[in-house]
């Protein structure tokens, strides 16, 4: 299992920045591997990805999510994947985001880029878009601020 954990300072407050995560279907616009989000209902997502030129599909339940402070979540068919991104307030205008994920490799590719970090550069390169994408916007494009409790 491939691991990765990686922390970005954005310059906006913390709602604004919990609020534009909760925008799934707005990931391809800051990470480079995702193709579609599709969000089914408070809880399901159906992803498209390309990771090194291998396209794979999942879904994904959210199994965790507080306004301002988590979001986990967990695939549940497809791709084995699983995350949990936190917000925490630095000051009144800026938010530490940390991102951790969890990927089983698949196939010859995947289990190369495990070896030479492929997940953990992917990661790295997200939260720093995500960065660029919020700050340049200095506004979230929506926001849910529902509260998912953790399952048992």
């Amino acid at each position: 299992m491939a691991t990765a954990e990686k922390s970005v300072d954005v310059d906006v407050p913390i709602r604004t920045a919990y609020n534009q995560w909760t925008q799934f279907e707005d990931f391809p616009e800051f990470m480079a591997d995702v193709e579609s989000v599709t969000q089914t209902d408070d809880r399901h997502l159906h992803w498209v990805v390309d990771i090194a030129g291998v396209r794979r599909t999942f879904d994904a339940e959210i199994t965790e999510q507080h306004p301002e402070e988590r979001i986990a979540w967990r695939s549940t068919a497809g791709t084995s994947q699983s995350g949990v991104v936190t917000f925490h307030k630095l000051d009144d205008n800026s938010t530490r985001v940390t991102l951790q994920m969890e990927m089983e490799p698949e196939g010859f590719v995947e289990n190369v880029g495990e070896k030479t970090g492929l997940v953990s550069r992917m990661v790295d390169r997200d939260i720093k878009n995500f960065k660029e994408f919020i700050e340049s916007r200095r506004v979230e494009t929506g926001a849910w601020r529902g509260d998912i409790p953790r399952d048992n």
